[in-house]
C-alpha cells in the first residue's frame, strides 16, 4: 500500500472529520484527535466485505469455527498466548467491556483502581456506574512514566479495591508494559484478591524494540484473575464495524460478564463485523508490518521536528500505539491558553491532557496515523503557532 495518499474522508459520517461543529471546532482546523487510522484497511478486509455485500442477505449472524481459529493463530503466533474458545466473549467494543466489567465485578459504592493520566473511559464507566473512582497516579520521571507498585500496594490496602484497569500498551502515555512490571502488578493484585481488567487493543503496535506481554499469559493464576479486552479495531483500523474480543479464563467471571450482556439486552455482534475481523486476522499480517514501519516514520519526523522547531514541547518518547503524547509545561500556559493556542493559532484538533485526568494538564495527545504530508502540515502549524512563544523564551535564558 501506499499509505502517502490522502484520503478525503470528509462526507462519510467520520467522528473525526464531519462533526467540527458539533464538538466547537472551527471548521478549518485539522483533526488529529480520536484514535482512528486515515489509511485504508487491508484490501483482503475490503474483499471479503465486498462478497459479504453482494449475497445481499444481512441476518442474525454469528462467528464460525474459523473466526477463533484465525484469532488463535494471531494470538499464539504474536504473543505465545494460548487461548481457548471457551474463554472468548464478543461484544460491540472495548468501552462496552469495561462497563459491564465494572457492574459484573463491583457494586454501587466500592471503589476501583486506575492509573492516571490514563484512557479517559475508564473513570467515566466507573462513576458513570455509580462506583467510586480511586486514582493511584503513574510516576513521570525524565519525560518517562512508571507504575507505583509501592503506592498501588497501599491504595488497594486502604481503600479495599476488588477491581483494577490496566491499559497495556498504554494511552495516551505510550509505555509497553515490561514482563518484569506485570508480574509485579499481578502479584500484588493477586495478593490482595483483585480482578484486572486489562485493555489491550494497541497490543499489535508495539514499537520496534518491545514486545507486547498480555497480562493473562503470564501465569494461570493471573488468567485467572483477568479480563483481557482486545480487538481489531485498532489494529486495522476497523473500529465502526464493532467487533471487540474479550477474553475471560475464569468461569465465574466469565458468567457474571454475560450476565451483565444480557441485561442490556446485547447477543449478537455486528455479521460484517466478524467478516472483517476474520479476514484482517487472516490475512492482514504483511500490511500491518508495513503500516508499523511508515508509522516509526512518522514517531522519527515529529520527534525531529519538535527538537529544532518547537524546543519547548517535549514528545514523551512512545514504546507502542500511533498516540502521542507531548508536554507543553515548559512554555508556562494556562490551561485555557493552551488549548486556545493549539485551536485558535495553530488549528489543530487535538485531545486534551486533560481529559485524562488532571495529571494531564499541560500535555496534548497527537494521532499520527495519517500520511506524511498531513504531519508535516500538522507540525509546520505548530510551529508556526508557537515561534513568537519560543523565541521569548530562547531570549530569557540567553
Amino acid at each position: 500500500m501506499s499509505f502517502d495518499e490522502i484520503i478525503d474522508r470528509r462526507h462519510t459520517n467520520s467522528l473525526k472529520y464531519d462533526f467540527k461543529a458539533e464538538n466547537g471546532m472551527p471548521e478549518d482546523v485539522l483533526p488529529m484527535w480520536v484514535a482512528d487510522m486515515d489509511f485504508r484497511c487491508p484490501e483482503a478486509v475490503t474483499q471479503a466485505l465486498e462478497k459479504a455485500a453482494r449475497h445481499g442477505i444481512f441476518g442474525y449472524s454469528e462467528a464460525e469455527p474459523g473466526y477463533f481459529d484465525a484469532i488463535h493463530a494471531w494470538f499464539s503466533s504474536h504473543y505465545g498466548w494460548e487461548v481457548r474458545p471457551e474463554w472468548l466473549v464478543k461484544t460491540p467494543g472495548v468501552v462496552y467491556a469495561l462497563a459491564a466489567c465494572v457492574r459484573a465485578f463491583t457494586r454501587e459504592g466500592d471503589a476501583v483502581l486506575i492509573q492516571q493520566p490514563v484512557y479517559y473511559p475508564f473513570a467515566q464507566v466507573v462513576q458513570d456506574n455509580g462506583r467510586r473512582l480511586v486514582n493511584c497516579p503513574l510516576l513521570y520521571e525524565n519525560r518517562r512514566y512508571r507504575m507505583d507498585f509501592d503506592a498501588l500496594e497501599e491504595t488497594i490496602r486502604r481503600e479495599g479495591i476488588r477491581l483494577t484497569m490496566l491499559c497495556n500498551p498504554h494511552n495516551p502515555v505510550g509505555r509497553v508494559w515490561t514482563k518484569e512490571e506485570l508480574a509485579r502488578l499481578g502479584d500484588i493484585c493477586l495478593r490482595h484478591g483483585v480482578t484486572i481488567v486489562s485493555d489491550e487493543i494497541h497490543a499489535d503496535f508495539a514499537h520496534t524494540g518491545h514486545q507486547h506481554v498480555p497480562m493473562a499469559s503470564i501465569s494461570g493464576a493471573l488468567a485467572r484473575q483477568t479480563v483481557t479486552c482486545t480487538a481489531p479495531s485498532k489494529t486495522f483500523n476497523l473500529a465502526g464495524l464493532q467487533v471487540s474480543n474479550i477474553w475471560i479464563p475464569d468461569e465465574e467471571k466469565r458468567r457474571l460478564f454475560r450476565r451483565e450482556m444480557d441485561k442490556t439486552g446485547y447477543s449478537l455482534v455486528n455479521g460484517l463485523g466478524l467478516v472483517a475481523a476474520r479476514a484482517a486476522y487472516e490475512q492482514g499480517e504483511e500490511w500491518l508490518r508495513e503500516v508499523k514501519a511508515y508509522m516509526e516514520g512518522n514517531v522519527d519526523f515529529f520527534r525531529d521536528f519538535l527538537r529544532i522547531h518547537l524546543p519547548h514541547a517535549h514528545l514523551v518518547e512512545p514504546e507502542g500505539t500511533y498516540l502521542l503524547w507531548v508536554d507543553f509545561r515548559d512554555y508556562g500556559l494556562t490551561h485555557e491558553d493552551l488549548n486556545q493556542r493549539l485551536i485558535r493559532d495553530a488549528r489543530l484538533w487535538l485531545d486534551d491532557g486533560s481529559i485524562f485526568g488532571n495529571a494531564g494538564d499541560g500535555f496534548q495527545r497527537f494521532n499520527i496515523a495519517c500520511p506524511r504530508e498531513v504531519l508535516r502540515e500538522a507540525c509546520t502549524r505548530l510551529a508556526l503557532a508557537f515561534r513568537k512563544l519560543d523565541e521569548e523564551l530562547a531570549g530569557r535564558s540567553a
